[in-house]
């Protein structure tokens, strides 16, 4: 096993450990049913599902597991002669929702809880939610990312392909939570009932600003940390160019 291996392999197999008990612990919470309406009892239905925290749970678990499958069977080198499917696809993760989705999760949550934790995640939660639930959801969904983009080198594809994938996953999830308000009469957050049409618009434009801000960032990250690696891959460009 080479090095690369023998570091990344322990590191991505922790990661799909921990998501997948965070998943498990998101869907074994026993949350209250609500004043018995019907819309109240379809949020109750819906479980995790309506949470974007979830939704990212979910992939941040894919993303992780094609890391592992990449580090048995694919390659970890900066620049390998023929780039095998499970490498592109890791790295297309990555760079277009991987880091984007867990940091933007993160920086939302807990600047929400700060400014009123009622609107995100109410104080009558902590009567059922696991305060160490809480942390591995919104918390070590960071580290885990930051973590990768200092361990692993990836090439990021074309911004093109990154910003399309980003912003197709940005429309379902808005999709889905309207979907949810119209046939429940809540929203699934409570920041979004306590805003009027106008400032739900500007509200949801200043998200989706940040979550496409947070792709260019991570990208800045990946060409900060793998600088040699970076330039390597711009010089074999140019010279088969020629």
């Amino acid at each position: 096993m080479d090095v690369k291996r023998a570091v990344l392999l322990p590191l991505h197999s922790v990661a799909v450990a921990h998501f997948v008990v965070a998943i498990h612990g998101g869907l074994t919470v026993q949350f209250p049913r609500g004043d018995g309406t019907p819309g109240a009892e379809l949020l109750w239905r819906l479980g995790q599902s309506k949470y974007l925290t979830f939704w990212n749970l979910v992939l941040q678990t894919v993303y992780f597991t094609i890391c592992v499958i990449n580090d048995l069977i694919g390659t970890n080198d900066s620049h390998p002669k023929k780039t095998p499917f499970i490498r592109s696809l890791r790295d297309f993760i990555q760079a277009s929702l991987a880091f984007p989705l867990s940091t933007f999760v993160c920086l939302t949550f807990w600047s929400l809880y700060a400014i009123d934790r009622e609107l995100v995640f109410p104080k009558a939660a902590d009567t059922f939610f696991p305060w160490w639930l809480n942390h591995v959801m919104h918390s070590n969904i960071l580290v885990f990312s930051l973590l990768e983009t200092v361990a692993t080198y990836h090439k990021y594809p074309s911004r093109s392909k990154c910003l399309l994938g980003l912003a197709v996953f940005t429309i379902v999830y808005l999709v889905w939570v309207h979907i949810i308000y119209y046939l429940s009469g809540e929203w699934v957050y409570p920041v979004l009932s306590v805003l009027n049409v106008a400032q739900r618009i500007v509200f949801f434009l200043i998200l989706m600003l940040l979550f496409f801000g947070l792709y260019f960032l991570g990208e800045v990250l990946n060409n900060k940390v793998w600088e040699s690696e970076v330039a390597e891959g711009q010089k074999t460009r140019k010279m088969k160019k020629k």
